[in-house]
C-alpha cells in the first residue's frame, strides 16, 4: 500500500468529500508530484451535530500538500461544489476556475466575505472552455443539470483522458443552455477515455430523469387548472430553467409573478447578468400581489424543503407578507432531499390545516430531477466508452450500485471508492493503492471546528442526557441542580436522596483523599450521577463545582 500518497509517474483519483454522502464534494487528482482540485462544496448542517449550520469535508490531506496544488476547478455553483469556497480557497492560496455564472455567484460570496482581493478567480467560457494546468488540461464540456451551466470536465494527463461528469442528466429540452449532444459526446470516447468518473445519485431510477420541457408542459397544465385561486410555486432557487418556465407560464395564464425568498432574488439577478432569464416578466411586489385578484397572481417562493425560516414556511404560519386562504394552492415542483422529511411535513401539515391544496411530483409531472436514471447512465456509457468507471456523488449504495451497473453494461474496471481511499487509475490494473484518514468539519457559531470535536460530542450527550450540577460548600453545604432530567414532581425527592448519597461518598473518604479536591468532587460526582440514573435511567453530564475548603 502507497505510505507517502506523493503522486509519482501516474494518475491518482482521491475524494475528500462525496463518496458515501450527497454533498460536501472535493475531489483530487494526483499526477507527476501535482494536486488538481474538482469542486469544493458543503452541506447544510445535520441533527447529529446539534447547533451546527453548515458541514464540509476535513482537507486536513490537501492542507498538508499546498505546494503540490495547482488549482481549484469548478463544475457548477450548487452549494455541494462551491459552498466551501469562501472558508478555504483564500487558506489554500490557490486560483480558481469556473464558467460565468458560476464565477459570477462565487464572487458574491467572496464579496460577502470580505475575500475578493484574497482569491484568485479566473472566468472560462463555457462553451467549451479550456485550460492548461500541468500536466493537466481540463476542457468544460456543458451538460443538463438543474442548474445553468452544468458542466462535466474532460481532463486531459498523460495518462489517458478523465471524463469528471459532475451532476448531470440528459435533456432533450432543457430550456436553459445548450448540452453536448450525443454525437460530441461520442466523438470524445472516440478520442479515448481512461476513466468515467460519474454521478451516483439517482443509480436506483429505472427511467430518465425526464426533460425541463415536460416540466413546463405539466406546470401549464397544473396552473391552468386553478383559475381563481391563488398559486404558489415552490422549488430549488438555483434552478434557472425552473425560474424561466415560471415566467412564461404566468405570462401564458395571465398571472403576475411575485418572487418571495432572498435566494430567488439572488439567483434572477446573476442570472440576468450573465445573459439568461431575459424575458421573465416583470415582477410584482408583495403589496402589489396581495391586492390583485386572486386569480390573477403566481408566487414563486423558497422553502420546499421545510426550512424554518424560508418564505413558504412563514406564509404558513401566517407570518408574511404574503397569504394564501382555504382553497389556495401550492405546488411542490421540487423533490425532497433525504433527511428533510419532517420539516417538509411539518409544513404541509401546517398548510393542509389552513385548507391550502398542494400538489407534489408524485401527484403532477411538475418536476425532474438533475441526476441521471439508469436509461441515461447506460447511453453515457456507450458514448464515451471509458475503460475505468469510478462511481462518486452518492452514499455507498448507490456508487456499488452504480459499479455494478457499469460491470452489467460491459465496462471492464469499475472501482468501488469512499472518502479517502486513495487510487490509482493508471498505469496498470485500477484499483485502491492507499488509504488516508477523513473527516467532517462543522460550522459552529463563527468557528469550523471537527464534527467528532469536543464541543459537539458534549453537546450531543447534554441533549441525550441533560446535566447535572453538584456545588459543594462547607459542611452540610450542598446543592444540586438537574438540567433536562425526565422527573418533573419526582425531581425534589430526588434532589434529597442525591444530597444523602453525595455527603455519605464524601463521608466514606479517608486518608489523603480527605484533603484531595480531585478526590472530593470525584466522589460527589459518581454518587449524583448514579442517584440520577436510579431515578430517570438517564446518565447525564456532571458537574461539581467545588466551593469548599478541604479538611486539614
Amino acid at each position: 500500500m502507497k505510505k507517502d500518497f506523493t503522486p509519482e509517474d501516474e494518475l491518482l483519483f482521491l475524494a475528500l468529500g462525496g463518496s458515501g454522502e450527497i454533498g460536501m464534494n472535493l475531489n483530487l487528482y494526483g499526477c507527476r508530484g501535482k494536486w488538481l482540485m474538482v469542486d469544493l462544496g458543503m452541506s447544510f448542517g445535520a441533527a447529529e451535530y446539534p447547533g451546527t449550520e453548515l458541514m464540509f469535508p476535513d482537507p486536513d490531506f490537501i492542507e498538508d500538500r499546498l505546494d503540490d496544488l495547482i488549482g481549484i476547478v469548478l463544475t457548477h455553483a450548487h452549494e455541494d461544489h462551491i459552498g466551501a469556497i469562501p472558508y478555504f480557497a483564500a487558506d489554500f492560496g490557490v486560483p480558481l476556475y469556473a464558467t460565468p455564472f458560476t464565477a459570477d455567484l462565487i464572487l458574491r460570496k467572496l464579496g460577502e466575505a470580505g475575500l475578493v482581493d484574497a482569491v484568485e478567480l479566473n472566468v472560462i467560457p463555457d462553451d467549451h472552455g479550456s485550460i492548461t494546468l500541468d500536466p493537466f488540461t481540463i476542457t468544460y464540456i456543458p451538460l443538463a443539470h438543474s442548474i445553468a451551466e452544468g458542466n462535466a470536465l474532460l481532463i486531459e494527463t498523460p495518462f489517458g483522458h478523465v471524463f469528471h461528469t459532475g451532476d448531470w442528466k440528459l435533456d432533450d429540452e432543457p430550456q436553459i443552455g445548450t448540452p453536448a449532444t450525443e454525437a460530441e459526446l461520442t466523438e470524445i470516447g472516440n478520442e479515448g477515455v481512461l476513466a468515467l468518473v460519474c454521478d451516483s445519485t439517482n443509480v436506483f431510477n429505472d427511467a430518465t430523469s425526464g426533460s425541463e420541457g415536460e416540466v413546463y408542459r405539466g406546470l401549464l397544465e397544473e396552473v391552468s387548472l386553478h383559475r381563481g385561486k391563488r398559486v404558489l410555486v415552490t422549488t430549488f432557487a438555483s434552478n434557472v430553467a425552473r425560474l424561466q418556465t415560471l415566467g412564461a407560464i404566468a405570462e401564458q395564464t395571465g398571472r403576475r409573478l411575485c418572487v418571495a425568498g432572498r435566494s430567488l432574488d439572488r439567483i434572477i439577478e446573476v442570472a440576468q447578468d450573465n445573459g439568461y432569464l431575459e424575458d421573465l416578466p416583470e415582477l410584482v411586489d408583495f403589496d402589489t400581489a396581495m391586492g390583485l385578484p386572486r386569480g390573477e397572481v403566481l408566487i414563486l417562493a423558497t422553502g420546499g424543503q421545510g426550512e424554518p425560516r424560508a418564505a413558504l414556511a412563514r406564509i404558513a404560519e401566517d407570518n408574511h407578507p404574503l397569504q394564501l386562504v382555504s382553497g389556495d394552492v401550492v405546488l411542490f415542483s421540487s423533490r425532497q432531499i433525504p433527511g428533510n422529511e419532517l420539516a417538509i411535513g411539518r409544513v404541509q401539515n401546517m398548510l393542509a390545516e389552513c385548507g391550502i391544496t398542494m400538489v407534489t411530483d408524485r401527484q403532477s409531472e411538475i418536476h425532474v430531477s438533475g441526476h441521471p436514471g439508469r436509461p441515461d447512465l447506460k447511453a453515457l456509457y456507450g458514448w464515451l466508452r471509458p475503460e475505468i468507471l469510478v462511481p462518486v456523488h452518492g452514499e455507498i449504495r448507490h456508487m456499488q450500485e452504480q459499479a455494478r451497473f457499469g460491470e452489467r453494461c460491459g465496462i471492464e474496471h469499475n472501482v468501488f471508492q469512499k472518502n479517502g481511499d486513495i487510487v490509482r487509475l493508471a498505469p496498470g490494473a485500477p484499483g485502491k493503492i492507499g488509504e488516508i484518514h477523513t473527516g467532517r468539519l462543522v460550522l459552529d457559531g463563527d468557528i469550523i471546528v471537527p464534527a467528532d470535536g469536543d464541543a459537539v460530542t458534549m453537546r450531543r450527550r447534554l441533549a441525550r442526557d441533560g446535566i447535572l450540577i453538584v456545588v459543594l460548600g462547607q459542611g452540610d453545604d450542598l446543592r444540586i441542580e438537574g438540567i433536562g432530567l425526565p422527573l418533573d414532581e419526582d425531581y425534589p425527592a430526588f434532589v434529597t436522596e442525591a444530597r444523602a448519597d453525595v455527603l455519605t461518598a464524601i463521608g466514606k473518604l479517608r486518608g489523603p483523599e480527605r484533603k484531595s479536591e480531585d478526590a472530593i468532587a470525584e466522589a460527589a460526582r459518581l454518587a449524583a450521577r448514579r442517584c440520577a440514573q436510579r431515578w430517570s435511567g438517564k446518565k447525564p453530564q456532571t458537574r461539581v463545582i467545588l466551593a469548599r475548603t478541604p479538611e486539614v
